[in-house]
Formats: C-alpha cells, structure tokens, sequence
C-alpha cells in the first residue's frame, strides 16, 4: 500500500511529515532528505503496531495533485 505524506517545515527550520490516513503517525528530522526517510520508519512502525493490536489496518484514501498558483 502506498499512503500520502506531507511534509511542513516548522518556523526554526526543521522539517515534519505526517499522514492524513494514519492519525498519529508523523516524523520529523533537520531536513527534508531526513523526514524522506523517517517517515517509512514512521509508517512500518505504526502499521506494525496496530496488527499486534488486532486493530484494522486503514486502507490509503488520500491522493496528491498540483495546484498551479498566480
């Protein structure tokens, strides 16, 4: 399964990445290369937690478009 991600950078110029389908499951690292690979981490740990738990495992929903600004 494949889940969006965004990534925001923070006022003191870090970076976090959360996903919308998995509430909870963010990162954050000094760059954005970081939270790149943070957030698989982030991703596989959270699935992996809640298959040991007997929770449902939510199925991606989000998708990603550009938006072309003025």
């Amino acid at each position: 399964m494949k889940y969006v991600y965004v990534i925001e950078r923070a006022d003191d110029g870090s970076y976090s990445a959360y996903v919308p389908d998995l509430p909870g499951c963010t990162t954050s690292g000094d760059t954005i290369d970081d939270v790149r690979n943070n957030i698989k981490d982030a991703v596989d740990s959270y699935i992996e937690s809640l298959r040991r738990h007997n929770e449902p495992v939510p199925l991606p929903k989000s998708a990603v478009d550009d938006v072309d600004a003025a």
